[in-house]
C-alpha cells in the first residue's frame, strides 16, 4: 500500500490526528497522531503504528498487549488534516480495558443535561476479551481445557450447555436471588460466546445487530 503523503496536511509538529474505526460495527475505537513514519509503517506492515506525543516516540498499537489492529483501510478527510483508519480490532482498543476509548456520556441532546459516566462502561471490552480466550483456546486448548472439550464435542454439546444454563438461570430468577441470577446469567453469556464462536459469529457481528435494531424509527424492533 503507497500513500501519497502530498494530499495530507501534518501541523507544525509534523503530525496528524487518526480516528480508528471498527470495520465490523462501525464503532469509533480511539484518537491517536501518525506522522510519515508511522504512517508509512502502518502501510508496510498491515497494522496501526502511531507517533506518541508523550514519549516521543513510535508505538505499535498492540504490540504488547496483543490488541492489535489490523488495517482495512485509511481515508483523508476534505481538508486533507485528518486521517480515517477503518481496522479489524483484536479484543479491546482503550488501556482502560473498555472496547473503546469513547466511554464516558457527557451530554444528550435528548436528554438535555450532563449525563453521569456509566459503572458497565467495560462490558463491550470484557465480551470481547472473553470471546478472544474462547477463539484461542478452540484451537489451542489443552485436554484440560473445558472450551476445547466443548468444540471438541461438537454443537449438539454447545447447544445443550446452553440450553441448561438458561434454564438454571430462570430458576435462579424464580429464587428471586440476585446473586444467584449474577452467577448463572455469566454461565450463559459464556456459552453463548462459545456458540458465536462456533459459527465464527464475533460479538461486534451481534452488537452492530442490536445497535441497528435501536436506531430504526420507533424503535421498531423492541
Amino acid at each position: 500500500m503507497k500513500i501519497d503523503f502530498g494530499k495530507l496536511k501534518f501541523d507544525d509538529k509534523g503530525l496528524i490526528p487518526a480516528i480508528v474505526q471498527d470495520v465490523k460495527t462501525d464503532t469509533v475505537l480511539m484518537l491517536a497522531y501518525m506522522n510519515g513514519e508511522s504512517l508509512a509503517r502502518t502501510a508496510e506492515t498491515g497494522y496501526t503504528w502511531f507517533w506518541s506525543r508523550s514519549r516521543q516516540e513510535l508505538w505499535n498499537k498492540g504490540a504488547t498487549s496483543g490488541n492489535t489492529q489490523k488495517v482495512i483501510s485509511i481515508t483523508y478527510d476534505c481538508d486533507g488534516d485528518t486521517l480515517l483508519v477503518k481496522v479489524d480490532q483484536k479484543g479491546v482498543a482503550c488501556h482502560e480495558g473498555n472496547y473503546s476509548c469513547f466511554n464516558y456520556p457527557l451530554w444528550n441532546s435528548a436528554a438535555g443535561k450532563n449525563l453521569p459516566v456509566t459503572t458497565d462502561s467495560k462490558l463491550p471490552g470484557v465480551l470481547f476479551e472473553l470471546y478472544n480466550v474462547i477463539q484461542d483456546k478452540k484451537i489451542n486448548g489443552g485436554e484440560k481445557s473445558y472450551t476445547k472439550y466443548l468444540f471438541m464435542s461438537g454443537q449438539d454439546k454447545i447447544l445443550k450447555k446452553v440450553g441448561e444454563e438458561a434454564a438454571e438461570t430462570i430458576i435462579a430468577s424464580k429464587n428471586n436471588s440476585n446473586k444467584e441470577v449474577i452467577y448463572e446469567m455469566s454461565d450463559l453469556w459464556y456459552h453463548c460466546l462459545v456458540l458465536l464462536a462456533y459459527h465464527n459469529i464475533t460479538p461486534g457481528e451481534m452488537l452492530s445487530e442490536l445497535g441497528g435494531r435501536r436506531s430504526k424509527e420507533n424503535n421498531s424492533k423492541y
